[in-house]
């Protein structure tokens, strides 16, 4: 796994591409919105924590279903885009702070993180996040992920290979490209920790045996999908990424010929097998001592 007390510094970059950031990052899908809110036992009104909101796409969805969302985001620039588009039938109250050094009131009957959790300190994050929520409070963690997928694997493997010759230093820790039933089987394995769980499925070290004493009945739904991307729009994604700011500019030209050279062979935009995944867990009642 790769170090992130080093990677954590380039989470960063978020806020100084917020407006690129919100135009070309996805949205998450309502299917795993949906199925969290139930699982909650979400109704109109009900106080839930949002963890890193960036631009808003996960705050949209729950104040859109009636929530009362407060989200914290260390970025000044996010926040202030998550701000504009934030309307529903519920409210947001929006904490400019990292999510380790905000005074919150806890007893939140769930708390979400999209594409954010793994930049916090493992060593607070957990057990903050179950004082947080009330007992038996859904945590509720979504992501993007690369899909190995058979019938597009010659297009994964080919950005594989522009990546590795661009720059090797970086692919040689990038997760391995996982099919959709070894992501399952995976958690499975791991479902007594839901860190071990969120580490193995992000290749991160945010793993920590405390936390299998604050969290319970971990579950995981995915969303499969294929993405077709032109060479200019990936290079657009890659500009909101904590890797754009590691490579050189000659690797950044590298990544952009060869990505270009890929659309010309296949004659079409670039087809990437990409996952949804979200991974559920309950806090642990009676609450554990850590917390």
């Amino acid at each position: 796994m790769a170090h992130d007390s080093d990677q954590r510094r380039y989470g960063v970059v978020f806020d100084t591409v917020a407006a690129e950031y919100d135009r070309n990052r996805p949205g998450y899908p309502d299917e795993l919105v949906d199925r969290a809110v139930q699982a909650a036992g979400l109704t109109d009104g009900d106080r839930v924590l949002e963890i890193g909101c960036g631009t808003g796409q996960l705050t949209r969805s729950l104040v859109g279903r009636g929530l009362r969302v407060t989200a914290i985001e260390p970025g000044a620039n996010l926040i202030e885009l998550a701000g504009r588009a934030a309307r529903g039938t519920g409210s947001v109250e929006f904490i400019n702070s990292r999510f380790e050094d905000a005074a919150i009131e806890g007893g939140f009957a769930a708390a979400f993180c999209a594409s954010a959790f793994h930049w916090l300190d493992p060593d607070v994050s957990w057990a903050k996040v179950a004082r947080l929520l009330a007992p038996g409070g859904l945590l509720a963690l979504i992501q993007y992920g690369a899909l190995r997928r058979e019938d597009i694997v010659t297009d994964d493997d080919a950005l594989i290979s522009v990546l590795s010759e661009a720059a090797p230093e970086i692919a040689a820790v990038l997760p391995p490209l996982r099919d959709l039933d070894t992501i399952l089987s995976g958690v499975e394995e791991r479902r007594a920790n839901v860190s071990d769980v969120w580490a193995w499925l992000g290749h991160r070290e945010v793993a920590r045996p405390y936390a299998a004493t604050l969290f319970r009945d971990v579950e995981i739904a995915a969303v499969p999908t294929v993405t077709e991307q032109t060479a200019e729009e990936l290079r657009a994604l890659l500009r909101t990424t904590s890797l754009y700011p590691r490579l050189t500019s000659a690797q950044r030209e590298a990544l952009e010929r060869g990505n270009r050279g890929i659309e010309e062979r296949v004659g079409r935009p670039i087809r990437a097998g990409m996952a949804a995944v979200m991974v559920t867990a309950r806090r642990a009642y009676p609450s554990a001592a850590h917390v």
